[in-house]
């Protein structure tokens, strides 16, 4: 098992996800914010890509990755700094979360390779379609031992979802509404439906539920139906709003009530 498979191997309920992106607020501060997540007892980081064109993303991830490509971030120079991370911190899983447009620019195998190589477990790429997914992308993750992190949505179909399941490894990344990340104070009734209906369901892969959760209520929410939660645009805003980053971890859980 990689990193990833163990923390789900051990801890079934209450994981906590950050997000960060890379280079952002400064060009270096990838690996000292994965050491303070780790310090504080975050269970996982996943670690964007800084893209131009992020379409998954609302305005607060979205303006990240402009200083952050502005502050000269690059895929090269991100996996560099997770190795310096992994150096720092043994343990913890590592996501890299992606659009194709850099990863193919790089190189698609030359990115499994990299993540292999600097201690990264598992790959999100939010506009790879799943045909491809299973045609180029899979054969990769079993060469290299990477999980792909493949995402749903209310209106993804029960049909597709078991296809997901069946085919991917790692967990399942619930998007919990139909739109892009951010903050929101509590999640409707049609969304709480969904994720009950996908807990019946009865996957083999663990859950995991983001966008919007930002407060004890949707944290609370999002652990009730599912493995846990996974936190982006509140942590960016905590960084833009705190000093040091010791004190944005520290308002990131307080603001979670964990």
């Amino acid at each position: 098992m990689n990193r990833l498979q163990s923390l789900f191997a051990r801890k079934s309920s209450n994981i906590l996800s950050v997000f960060l992106t890379a280079g952002f607020p400064e060009t270096d501060s990838t690996a000292p914010i994965i050491e303070e997540l780790a310090r504080q007892g975050i269970d996982m980081v996943e670690i964007g890509v800084p893209f131009s064109d992020p379409m998954a993303d609302g305005v607060v991830i979205q303006q990240s990755s402009t200083v952050a490509l502005r502050n000269g971030m690059t895929l090269a120079l991100l996996f560099d700094q997770v190795a310096e991370a992994r150096r720092r911190v043994p343990d913890m899983p590592f996501v890299l979360m992606g659009y194709l447009n850099p990863i193919l620019k790089y190189g698609i195998e030359k990115v499994f390779a990299r993540c292999s190589e600097v201690g990264i477990d598992a790959i999100i790429i939010p506009d790879l379609p799943f045909a491809e997914y299973m045609s180029v992308y899979k054969p990769l993750c079993e060469k290299y031992g990477i999980d792909l992190i493949m995402l749903i949505t209310p209106e993804t179909s029960d049909n597709r979802i078991r296809l997901i399941d069946e085919n991917c490894s790692g967990f399942i990344y619930m998007v919990s509404t139909a739109s892009t990340t951010g903050t929101k104070d509590r999640f409707t009734p049609a969304q709480t439906d969904y994720f009950s209906r996908i807990a019946s369901m009865g996957l083999t892969h663990p859950r995991l539920i983001g966008f919007g959760i930002s407060n004890p209520s949707t944290m609370a929410d999002a652990c009730a139906y599912s493995s846990g939660a996974i936190i982006g645009s509140l942590f960016i805003k905590c960084l833009e709003r705190n000093v040091t980053i010791a004190d944005a971890v520290s308002d990131l859980r307080g603001t979670l009530g964990v």
